[in-house]
């Protein structure tokens, strides 16, 4: 199994799926950073069979709220991202999916955040929100 923690360092709770993964990698887990856009994450898993990608999201739940998903995310309304990233994980998702570039087995987490600004902490629901998908991931690998 292959863990891809994406986001950025610099941007509050972007840098969840950053820390899930750097977690991770503590506990002896396969798993790294990703900082481009979701696009490169074909790159990343095209030799994995399977794949877990985490990320911060922006759906309107509540901060802190952890969302889980097999191969493909659910319709999201206009407004709304689930992703904090330009080319968001949906579309890279569904792009992957019509050039049949999806590993086998897909899980992708989603971290809802609450702040973004630059130079901005990561907020205290994020942080428990974290640990408990480092948890998930380390005690139910698919």
């Amino acid at each position: 199994m292959k863990v891809i923690g994406c986001g950025n360092a610099e941007r509050g709770d972007d840098r969840a799926g950053l820390l899930v993964a750097e977690r991770l990698r503590q506990l002896g887990f396969r798993a790294e950073a990703h900082f481009g856009d979701s696009l490169s994450l074909f790159e990343k898993w095209s030799a994995a069979d399977r794949v877990v990608v985490v990320d911060a999201v922006m759906t309107g739940a509540p901060p802190g709220t952890v969302f889980a998903w097999d191969r493909e995310l659910p319709h999201v309304p206009d407004g709304l991202s689930v992703s904090s990233h330009g080319f968001d994980i949906a579309k890279a998702l569904e792009l992957a999916q019509a050039l049949e570039k999806l590993p086998a087995h897909l899980r992708i987490y989603g971290i809802e955040g609450r702040q973004f600004e630059l130079g901005s902490n990561l907020s205290p629901e994020v942080e428990r929100a974290v640990e408990a998908v480092v948890q998930r991931i380390a005690a139910q690998p698919f």
